[in-house]
Parts: structure tokens; sequence; C-alpha cells
């Protein structure tokens, strides 16, 4: 064979085995693909409520959740203080057999923020949610990107804060149906103005996948805010909800449990 010939018959030989290695590749990727797909998802789910509610505002979502087969834990925050809160989040925590999917809601997100370091945590959904960085304050980012309703939040002579009720259905809840949003109004949580200027120490979104809901008609933090907390945590996914309150959880139930699903189905993977 003359010189000339010696590569191209070389190459020749070659090119069934890198086919042959191709297509074991291709296959192999298919098959982790398959495998993945096939996971089950993640059953456990915590819900965090923030201010100015409690936990019963989950209802609705809860009812679709345990509905679907899943195993949801309420947390009913005492409101007094960051630290506090992330504790009483990380009780229920520690209640659950299996990894769990966190979800806050509002300033939810800031105390799922730290409590999301917990290794059992798979991944976070933000439903209109603070998702503040070391060192940031809810206050801090609101006075970035100011929200309609910022002066509704009226503070108490011993440091809490609440929603004026004449103001809450416009400000917090103007998706609901009147009732709702009075009875939500005089049931309130009144908040401990410090959870506002307390600094995340370690913001668990830079480790866990994300999932996030904007509400584009939010007057208690701005969908600028939200939209930002997303882009800059790479949420997984973003799904904006066109003409929702701050009480996105309450007034479009059906959304918001299926984000959740769907961070149960992604984290599995």
């Amino acid at each position: 064979m003359s010189p000339c010939g010696a590569p191209n018959a070389r190459r020749s030989r070659m090119t069934p085995f890198r086919s042959i290695l191709s297509g074991l590749l291709a296959g192999a990727a298919t098959l982790v693909a398959t495998a993945a797909s096939a996971a089950p998802p993640i059953r456990d789910i915590v819900l965090v409520h923030g201010a100015f509610v409690d936990g019963s505002g989950w209802r609705p979502v809860y009812d679709i959740l345990t509905r679907d087969g899943f195993k949801v834990s309420i947390v009913q925050e005492p409101l007094t203080g960051l630290d506090a809160d992330v504790t009483a989040t990380k009780r229920v925590i520690d209640q659950q057999d299996e990894p769990v999917i966190l979800v806050g809601h509002s300033y939810g997100g800031a105390i799922i923020t730290e409590a999301g370091n917990d290794p059992r945590v798979a991944g976070l959904v933000y439903i209109a949610a603070h998702a503040p960085d070391a060192g940031e304050t809810e206050s801090g980012n609101g006075k970035r990107y100011p929200a309609i309703g910022r002066d509704a939040i009226t503070k108490t002579a011993d440091g809490y804060t609440y929603i004026d009720p004449a103001r809450y259905a416009a400000e917090f809840a103007a998706d609901l149906p009147p009732a709702e949003a009075a009875f939500e109004a005089r049931s309130q949580g009144i908040t401990a103005a410090s959870v506002f200027t307390t600094p995340i120490v370690d913001p668990a979104w830079k480790n866990k996948p994300v999932w996030y809901m904007v509400a584009k008609a939010d007057h208690i933090i701005s969908p600028d805010l939200e939209r930002m907390y997303a882009a800059r945590a790479k949420a997984q996914q973003v799904v904006e909800i066109p003409g929702a309150s701050h009480s996105v959880y309450r007034s479009h139930p059906r959304e918001v449990a299926a984000l959740i699903e769907a961070a149960a189905r992604g984290s599995a993977l």
C-alpha cells in the first residue's frame, strides 16, 4: 500500500468503531434521560406563609396537592423575628421522612432562603416572595424596587407591623372575593418590624434549584423585584400570573400547585 493510502485506510478502519461508540453513547444518554424522567416526584411539601397572614391561606393549594398524592405540611410562623420563624420552619422540616420541597410566599421567601439550607430540602419554590442575597434585607430591596402599596403598612408602638385594614383588600388581596379579603384583613398576622430589616446570612437559593412565580399586579412586592429575584437565582421555571395580587397563592391555587408539582418532579431528577 502506498504511503499516501495508509492514512486513508486507517481512517476507513476507525470509522465503524467511531459509529459504534457514538451509538453506544447516544443509547446510554437516552437510558439515563428515560430513567430520570421516570423518577417519582418528591412527595413531601412544606408550605411557609409570610407576613400579615397565617397558614390557613394555603388551604386551596393544600387541597390540590393532597388530592394529587402529596404529603403537605404547613408552618404556622410566630412572626416575631426571622430567626424564630426559620426555627419554626426547621421544626416542621424535621418531621418529614423524605426529601422536601420548601415553598414560601412573600416574607416566607426570606424564611425559606435560610431554612432551605437544611440537607433534607431538595428544592425551593418562591411564590411572589423575597429571595434576598447574603447581607440584603427585604426593606433594602424594597427601596430599590418600590411597591405601590408599601405605605399601607403601619407600625405599632411596640415595633410590630400590620396593613391598614381599610386598605388591605386593595393592596394585598385585590383579586380575592371581598368577603375573603375583609376577613383576611381582620385576621392578619401582626408581624415584627425587625423581620424586614434582618439581613440574610446564607441564601439557600445559591445551592438549591429554584422555581418562581411572579404576581404581575402585586402591590406589596414590586413585580420587577420578583423578576430580579427569579433571574438572579437562575430559576428552573418562572411563571407570571396576569392580574394576580400579592395573594396569588390564594387566588390562583391551581397555578401555584402546578408549579410546586413541577418543582417536585424537577428536584427528583
